[in-house]
């Protein structure tokens, strides 16, 4: 299929080279055009602006989006918008949120243009592994657009999950129980490192944990990986960022009043990961050293 691409960061530009391989032509756009030239080499077609794209594309176009949620995805959106036609197809694979898929959707059906939003998970990987994608709209959109979705996916690792926002909402959840595991092994080998008597072989414990053990995963096979690299982590900095879906997932439950207290505290340690000194627990030492004589470390002096 000939569809155009919008977005070239690490997951779109590889998704662009898997789709090349796979006999598809792809017409390609970004704002920064060294990554367009880039894809180009990879065999995509170039594209200096959103209208150059559509221009190159057969009817009915289908266009991809890989871009950040907010305002990058809802700004191109509008303007892809106001040059495609009736019967056109945009794909929004970002991580938007999604009740900004929903509204985008009963935006682009107005105009008669077709909407799939799609939750993709893989990273870097998907390029040779293939991606998991969990895909919402109408279903004869979803069947319109199999050739696409059958070459970036691995085997059966896409499916049609229902009507518009569903497909990020799945995304949203998927990247929640994400915090959790990740925190979850964050804490267990931080319990092994702390155990300096047994002077435990953190990246052989990874290995074997892998091999008929019940927590064996993929993610534990980045852990080995992560810890040949360096064993000790000593060039990583303690610094966690979330880019969103943690926060979206946890409100989520508290408007459906569901608990989910083991998401919501990954959420919580991450936003802890960020300071430098934390003030409460400064006050929690005072306190304890108030109503029971427990003795408090001096902070140094800072220069």
């Amino acid at each position: 299929m000939k569809i155009g691409f919008v977005g070239l960061g690490k997951m779109g530009m590889n998704m662009v080279e898997r789709l090349s391989r796979n006999d598809h032509e792809i017409v390609v756009y970004n704002r920064t055009y060294a990554k367009t030239e880039i894809a180009a080499q990879k065999g995509a077609i170039p594209a200096k602006s959103l209208e150059e794209l559509v221009q190159q594309l057969p009817q009915p176009k289908i266009i991809w989006l890989m871009l950040p949620a907010g305002d990058a995805t809802e700004n191109h959106l509008q303007q892809l918008a106001d040059l495609l036609a009736a019967d056109d197809v945009l794909i929004d694979g970002g991580n938007a949120f999604y009740k900004d898929s929903m509204r985008n959707a009963e935006m682009l059906t107005k105009k008669k243009i077709n909407f799939l939003d799609v939750g993709v998970s893989g990273g870097v990987w998907g390029l040779e592994q293939g991606y998991c994608m969990m895909i919402g709209g109408d279903k004869k959109i979803f069947q319109q657009a199999d050739p696409i979705l059958r070459t970036l996916a691995s085997n059966d690792s896409y499916a049609y999950v229902g009507k518009n926002g569903s497909g990020h909402f799945v995304k949203m959840v998927h990247n929640g129980i994400e915090y959790a595991l990740l925190q979850a092994y964050g804490e267990g080998f931080e319990i092994l490192h702390s155990k300096k008597e047994f002077d435990l072989d953190l990246g052989k414990i990874a290995d074997l944990w892998n091999h008929g053990s019940v927590i064996r995963s993929w993610l534990l096979e980045l852990v080995e990986k992560a810890l040949a690299d360096d064993p000790k982590l000593d060039t990583v900095a303690g610094f966690v960022e979330d880019s969103g879906e943690g926060r979206w997932t946890v409100k989520e439950a508290v408007d459906l009043n569901v608990p989910a207290p083991t998401i919501t505290t990954s959420l919580l340690q991450r936003f802890r990961s960020r300071q430098k000194t934390s003030f409460a627990a400064k006050l929690i030492a005072a306190l304890r050293n108030q109503f029971g004589g427990h003795a408090i470390k001096k902070a140094a002096k800072e220069k």
